[in-house]
């Protein structure tokens, strides 16, 4: 009888050890995400009181000196540097992040290089920028490998 009772003894101590174990891992696996604020803030920063300083007539040496270098600046058409900002937020560490603000701070320049208008455009009036594949969509129809090849054996 007392090598049946030691038996059921042992057999508890390692059940109890594999439950604080299991507790132990679970604790550690958690503590990584102790601390974590799901909020990012992407691109440029800017503050309101800033923005105000850049005044319709300014220098553009006037507007680096104030807001710094722009995100991007346009390629086509009149002269136009932007500052782009983006809030994401997730709840839990490795779930894909939600944009929750945008902003696209466009710098008008005229032909002399002087500010001809400043627009704060938000995520309401637009499109949502992608920060990470840093391609273009380019407009017209995208063609295949076939209609290439039939428009190529049509020239000749």
């Amino acid at each position: 009888m007392n090598a049946v009772s030691n038996f059921a003894c042992a057999k508890r101590r390692i059940s109890t050890s594999i439950r604080l174990a299991g507790a132990l891992a679970l604790a550690l696996g958690l503590g990584g995400c102790l601390g974590y604020d799901g909020t990012v803030q992407h691109g440029y920063m800017f503050d309101s009181r800033t923005l105000e300083q850049v005044k319709v007539g300014a220098s553009a040496e006037q507007v680096l000196a104030t807001l710094g270098t722009p995100s991007t600046t346009s390629t086509i058409g009149a002269e136009a540097w932007y500052y782009i900002t983006q809030k994401t937020e997730r709840t839990v560490q490795f779930m894909e992040p939600k944009i929750v603000d945008q902003r696209v701070v466009a710098v008008y320049f005229n032909k002399g290089k002087r500010v001809e208008r400043v627009a704060n455009y938000g995520l309401e009036d637009g499109q949502v920028i992608d920060f990470i594949s840093r391609t273009t969509p380019t407009g017209g129809t995208e063609s295949s490998f076939v209609q290439n090849a039939l428009k190529g054996l049509l020239r000749f």
